[in-house]
């Protein structure tokens, strides 16, 4: 049997190694050995205290926040459940009671 990894996306265990470049036949994905390492790697996610943040925990907002477009303010103190980490600038994805679906960035947060 050969030690080849399996596709990150797909996980097929029928990969084959093309120069540099891994393949799957089953789903077309290609990557390279040293990619694998990096998208294996997570990103660690802080609040404001530097506490560590994961998918599902509770936090509270430690200012208050405008709305963008609208005259809405996320007062100080509101409390946010079951949050969902995301990538990018604003990496708190979230429901708020009074103002629907919203983004967060994780340094105006702290962990419950």
């Amino acid at each position: 049997m050969s030690n080849l990894p399996n596709c990150p996306k797909c996980n097929s265990e029928y990969t084959y190694e093309d120069g540099s470049l891994f393949i799957c036949p089953e789903c077309g994905h290609e990557w390279s050995g040293e990619s694998e390492a990096v998208h294996n790697e997570e990103k660690i996610v802080k609040d404001a205290n530097g506490n560590v943040l994961k998918d599902g925990d509770s936090v509270t907002v430690i200012k208050d926040l405008k709305v963008k477009g609208t005259s809405l303010v996320v007062k100080i103190g509101t409390k946010v459940k079951n949050i969902r980490l995301v990538d990018g600038d604003h990496d708190i994805d979230c429901k708020i009671d009074g103002f629907g679906a919203m983004k967060l960035k994780s340094e105006y947060v702290k962990k419950i």
